[in-house]
């Protein structure tokens, strides 16, 4: 099921463990480790799961001392009152981490993401060449979507530390938690976490608009009350960018207009095809020589894309995609052929990423 790491050594306090699995997780690049009762450590390895030995079966003694260790009073207290939690948790000079912390057949379940200290570049993580020009838009609304762990928050952060680096602007975010964190360089920006400096997306929406924003960034779009509020912004003049999980762009359009009760989609399609900039889904594959790769769809606004959202016709938005890759859109599939057709990943992986393999099979043939 598992592959293995030998590493940790055993017998060792309940923290000093951990710190140990921490720093095992930033020497393999590991994207996550999960910790749950009764198994052993686990990392997630160019999203392969390895088994970490040498440390033995995890109990949910250890898991309450631990939790207990790395959280604030308050939020034990909220963890116990409602069994979900989520934050981030520093550790100094070693990593900086996104928590998420369950209860499981009635034991405790954590799950450490590792947020990199420095945000990557556009440029390194290969992200589309929009994610530059989009992101220096006076207004709008930009959404990057794709299923968990594609790296959505990454490809969000490199874009406002682009446009931090080159543009004059105020940056307000709203995430759950905060991950990245920025520093002002070019731009002004406030990070607001949700649960601590804000009750909600949509609250914390409304008052940043009162904040002389000219960016915001709403950590996912989760929500009617949220949604709507994000349009209304990028129709007063901001620029707004936002995730959903989703795994294309047609999906992404229906996604959102299929949240509002049916008297209210039509003024929801015009709106949404008045603001909407650019869609980017993305999804990550393994490299045959090791390490991942991402593989993005791209739409760009358009007159024709415009005029398809309104029209109810968002599943003829791949043809549209696929005649206008002269101007920097692009439809997962061909995304995936060209992939595989330059040696990066196999055949297998990404027929089995695509939302339609047998035209992918088509492409591959041609």
């Amino acid at each position: 099921m598992y592959g293995v790491i030998e590493r940790i050594e055993p017998q060792k306090t309940d923290m000093h463990r951990f710190l140990e699995l921490v720093k095992l997780m930033e020497e393999k690049k590991a994207s996550d480790l999960h910790l749950r009762v009764p198994s052993s450590p686990v990392l997630r390895v160019d999203g392969i799961l390895q088994l970490v030995q040498d440390i033995p079966p995890i109990t949910a003694t250890d898991m309450e001392l631990l939790l207990e260790s790395i959280v604030t009073q308050e939020q034990m207290d909220n963890f116990n009152a409602s069994p979900e939690l989520d934050f981030a948790y520093d550790i100094s000079e070693l990593a900086r981490l996104r928590v998420s912390a369950m209860r499981q057949r009635g034991t405790i379940s954590l799950c450490f993401r590792r947020i990199p200290k420095d945000i990557p570049s556009i440029e390194s993580l290969g992200l589309p060449p929009i994610c530059k020009t989009a992101i220096l838009k006076p207004r709008g609304l930009i959404l990057v979507t794709g299923p968990t762990g594609s790296g959505k928050s990454t490809t969000v952060a490199a874009m406002i530390d682009y446009l931090n680096e080159n543009m004059a602007r105020n940056v307000i975010t709203i995430e759950d938690p905060i991950e990245y964190l920025y520093s002002n360089k070019k731009c002004l920006i406030a990070q607001r976490d949700l649960g601590y400096d804000t009750e909600s997306f949509d609250t914390a929406l409304v008052h940043a608009l009162r904040h002389d924003p000219d960016v915001i960034v709403v950590g996912e779009m989760r929500d009617v009350n949220t949604i709507s509020t994000a349009i209304r912004a990028a129709e007063t003049g901001h620029l707004v960018i936002s995730t959903l999980h989703t795994v294309d762009v047609a999906q992404t359009i229906d996604r959102i207009i299929d949240v509002f009760s049916p008297d209210q989609q039509q003024q929801i399609r015009l709106q949404l095809s008045q603001v909407i900039e650019a869609v980017i889904s993305q999804t990550l594959l393994p490299r045959i020589d090791g390490g991942r790769v991402g593989a993005f769809e791209v739409m760009i606004a358009n007159p024709a894309v415009r005029s398809l959202i309104r029209d109810k016709k968002a599943f003829e938005l791949p043809n549209i995609m696929q005649v206008n890759s002269n101007i920097g859109m692009q439809t997962l599939d061909s995304a995936l052929s060209k992939l595989v057709a330059s040696g990066i990943v196999s055949q297998e992986e990404a027929m089995m990423k695509s939302s339609n393999p047998e035209h992918l099979k088509r492409l591959l043939e041609y």
